[in-house]
């Protein structure tokens, strides 16, 4: 779960020219924008998260996705989270030569649920939760899965499974499209199927 770079003391994160509220539809010219000055092979996709807690498993979800549909440099999977145990060794892995895009899950304001959060700079991980982690990406989404509260693990543990599996291939989709390893025209992967 994470917030940005410049979260205020208040736990709120300040949205600037550089991070953009968006819909799923914001998705695709983000990832496009990405495309249009980096190749592929010279981006690592960065999943935040765990599969043991319903709503900070969607970075693992969208690696895993990632992967599936053929995207080369991506850490992350449920098979192997980039958990908070192992961030810092995961990173150390990725090329200096690659641009990287670091995908997580985040609490928000009411009424933003669903929602995802663009931004042309890093994400620093589970800030929210009173974890010293450092900040990942150049390029970073982050999905709103629940709202604020004053127990943070306690929402992540009750955020409903089925927005963040809606929400993990919504990112999959648009990321694996914009770079050309699918079809645009083209429904979510099988098994991916939702109607959020």
């Amino acid at each position: 779960m994470s917030l940005y770079n410049r979260a205020s003391a208040s736990g709120r994160s300040p949205l600037d020219r550089n991070v953009e509220k968006t819909d799923r539809e914001g998705l695709a010219p983000f990832f496009r924008e990405i495309h249009d000055q980096h190749t592929i092979d010279k981006l690592t996709f960065v999943c935040i998260g765990t599969d043991r807690s319903s709503g900070d498993s969607l970075g693992p979800l969208v690696g895993t996705m990632l992967k599936e549909q053929g995207v080369p440099h991506v850490i992350g999977t449920l098979t192997e989270p980039c958990d908070a145990d192992h961030l810092v060794s995961y990173l150390e892995r990725i090329p200096q030569d690659h641009h990287v895009i670091a995908i997580d899950a985040c609490l928000g304001q009411q009424g933003s649920t669903g929602m995802f959060l663009i931004a042309r700079e890093p994400l620093t991980p589970a800030r929210s939760v009173g974890l010293a982690l450092p900040s990942v990406g150049h390029y970073s989404v982050a999905a709103i899965v629940n709202e604020r509260s004053p127990k943070p693990y306690w929402t992540l543990q009750m955020t409903s499974l089925h927005l963040v599996m809606t929400m993990a291939a919504h990112i999959a989709n648009a990321a694996a499209c914009e770079f050309g390893l699918r079809a645009a025209t083209q429904d979510f992967p099988d098994g991916y199927r939702f109607r959020y």
